[in-house]
């Protein structure tokens, strides 16, 4: 039998090469519609790069997310870098990563500066009166789904329920709670290395979408083969980068100025940032709220609400805390207040982002040599556990203060608390999305305030 010629369809061909101007363009486009946190921004990603425009297969996507899943750090963000970094060497890493944080930067530092100049108007703060209890059930959300992930057992139960005693009945520091858990992981590991076997991670795929600019047979590109002197160079400059810009905060501002103390301290939140910006947010907390007072509790839920309503990664709330610390402390005077908050929002997220380009471009070349699947360590199941107690202390604290916002000591807002409840049920129940309850919560919050 004859076969109808017009019904035989040709395979699709491998896409043309990709400028660096298009790249570019891309990766700007990206930076300002990458709503809906980590899962949110890699399915972005994974839609427009493997599926749409077919800049890298499946599988070399998988892979590379499995690397920056092991990262401290914003993952989305990462993988970005390192896709970046594949297709147009260092220039195209650096842009794709700075582009995923620039445009949510500036667009905070914009919301920053209105949440303090007319943070008291009635309009605004019957938003924020409703935008608090949301931030709650975001947390608790978000204690949820890295649970589901890595308490598989009674071990990883255990390791949370003491990180979550740890720090709220001792008031343990999180890096001495990250510290321990790794020291149990790596212990377990020789002992009981079953229940240390962390699962759930992002393996292979088996779909396939066509071929592709960088797929799965595609040879290593020079720049991205492994050499001893390049790791080095990478991790050289990164650290005189960090070197220039730290001995210049000590020379304006001496060892004990904000900007340096803030400089310090981002430095080493960027390296506890295991598990995602929920994880290292109790450390921000500890630090920027009751080590160094740079904002209030209530300010840091109020700039948490903020983060989650802009795009790029949520861990940019780090800016926030920089503003207000930056404003609050009058880094360049009274005169300008709106220049040192801004200025002190840049160094914050200098120093919290730099790590996470050293880790792509000194560790890339080592994961481009192996396409096997890279997966967590018991050290780091150890952590992620420990993560899931420390995330539901913070939210708790953060519950505490949003049902009783005078103290213990005061009435409860029962309003407040009713909102928070009603914000679980929409997550946990009615998966709604996070920008769609935010603004329901903001909008009755408006209406409660106003009538």
């Amino acid at each position: 039998m004859a076969i109808d010629e017009g019904s035989v369809i040709d395979p699709p061909s491998a896409p043309a090469p990709v400028s660096f101007r298009e790249a570019l363009v891309f990766w700007l486009k990206l930076g300002f519609i990458s709503f809906g946190g980590p899962a949110g921004q890699i399915a972005i990603m994974h839609s427009e790069l493997v599926e749409r425009r077919r800049w890298i297969s499946e599988r070399r996507f998988l892979h590379a997310l499995n690397y920056c899943m092991v990262l401290p750090g914003p993952e989305a963000q990462q993988l970005a870098t390192y896709i970046g970094w594949l297709m147009h060497r260092t220039s195209g890493g650096l842009v794709a990563g700075g582009l995923f944080v620039l445009p949510s930067l500036l667009i905070l530092i914009g919301l920053s500066w209105i949440y303090l100049r007319f943070g008291e108007l009635p309009v605004v703060a019957g938003i924020f009166y409703g935008l608090k209890p949301a931030v709650v059930a975001l947390v608790v959300h978000a204690a949820y789904r890295i649970g589901s992930r890595a308490l598989r057992n009674r071990v990883m139960w255990g390791i949370a329920i003491a990180a979550f005693l740890a720090i709220f009945v001792l008031d343990a520091p999180f890096p001495l709670v990250v510290i321990v858990a790794a020291m149990v992981g790596a212990i377990g590991a020789r002992l009981a290395p079953g229940f240390f076997t962390l699962g759930g991670g992002h393996g292979a795929s088996d779909k396939d979408y066509g071929p592709a600019l960088i797929d799965d047979d595609t040879p290593i590109a020079p720049h991205a083969r492994f050499s001893p002197v390049r790791l080095l160079t990478v991790i050289a400059v990164g650290l005189l980068l960090w070197g220039i810009a730290m001995g210049a905060l000590l020379a304006t501002s001496g060892l004990q100025g904000t900007l340096t103390q803030m400089g310090w301290f981002f430095t080493k939140a960027a390296m506890l940032t295991f598990g995602g910006a929920y994880a290292v947010l109790p450390y921000v907390y500890q630090g920027a709220v009751e080590g160094y007072q740079w904002l209030s509790g209530p300010q840091m839920i109020d700039g948490l609400a903020l983060g989650e309503t802009t795009p790029g990664p949520l861990i940019i709330v780090v800016a926030f805390v920089g503003f207000i610390g930056g404003w609050s402390r009058e880094v360049l005077g009274p005169e300008m207040l709106f220049l040192g908050g801004a200025m002190a929002a840049c160094i914050v997220t200098f120093f919290t982002f730099l790590p996470s380009f050293v880790f792509i471009f000194a560790g890339g070349p080592l994961i481009e040599a192996t396409h096997g699947k890279i997966g967590f360590t018991a050290p780091l199941s150890a952590i992620t556990a420990a993560v899931v107690g420390v995330i539901l202390n913070l939210a708790l604290y953060f519950a505490l203060h949003v049902a009783w916002p005078q103290g213990r000591a005061g009435q409860p807002d029962l309003i407040a608390a009713a909102i928070a409840i009603a914000g679980c049920a929409a997550l946990f129940r009615f998966k709604i999305g996070v920008i769609p309850l935010l603004a329901g919560c903001g909008t009755l919050g408006l209406l409660i305030k106003l009538f």
